[in-house]
């Protein structure tokens, strides 16, 4: 039996680099896989973008209502044969999602392996990550640093070069410059205490 992955970690961890060195593996030696991301994700339009430069389209697009399981069989029956699903942004998954991914893996016999954060910017989990946290096979963490050189697990919001600690908990391009950066404990709570002031 396959099983479903999750590989998550904070910004800057080098998911989507994963992501697609997995694929490249696996096409190294003759078989297929299938990248899905959901549509929310906005950066990057149909493309995985890692931070080293690698573009790559992704094969199916997933909007909130879609039966994920449903558009794989479809895919199948158009492509063939599949031998891995790998799933970019993660995060953004409805808990349904996740669990036709799992049928996937199960019933299917092809493995999953989702990629995304396990926390937005204010410590809150996401549905996608908190359904994968409970269902998921295999959890692997993928570290990262914080500017002050301990382990980065929190993600910061900064917009206009600011961090901030209240919006929306999707927010990827308001017409503002957001940006995320990755923080260990003390930083967060450090820039937290100071925008409470």
């Amino acid at each position: 039996m396959s099983k479903l992955y999750f590989r998550y970690g904070a910004m800057n961890c080098g998911k989507s680099t994963n992501l697609l060195q997995v694929a490249h593996n696996y096409e190294e030696r003759g078989m297929k896989v299938v990248i899905i991301k959901p549509k929310i994700d906005t950066k990057g339009g149909n493309t995985v973008v890692s931070r080293l430069g690698i573009i790559r389209e992704v094969d199916i697009l997933v909007d909130n209502e879609h039966n994920l399981l449903e558009k794989f069989r479809s895919y199948i029956n158009k492509h063939g044969e599949v031998n891995c699903v790998l799933v970019d942004e993660a995060q953004f998954l409805k808990s349904h999602h996740v669990d036709e991914l799992l049928e996937v893996a199960v019933k299917m016999d092809i493995p999953v392996v989702c990629y995304g954060l396990r926390t937005d910017f204010l410590a809150q989990g996401f549905e996608g990550s908190s359904r994968l946290l409970l269902i998921a096979h295999s959890l692997e963490e993928l570290k990262t640093i914080c500017k002050c050189g301990k382990k980065g697990v929190f993600n910061g919001r900064m917009i206009n070069g600011r961090f901030i600690f209240e919006g929306d908990q999707v927010v990827i391009d308001n017409g503002e410059m957001v940006e995320y950066e990755s923080l260990c404990a003390e930083c967060y709570l450090k820039y937290k205490e100071a925008y409470k002031k």
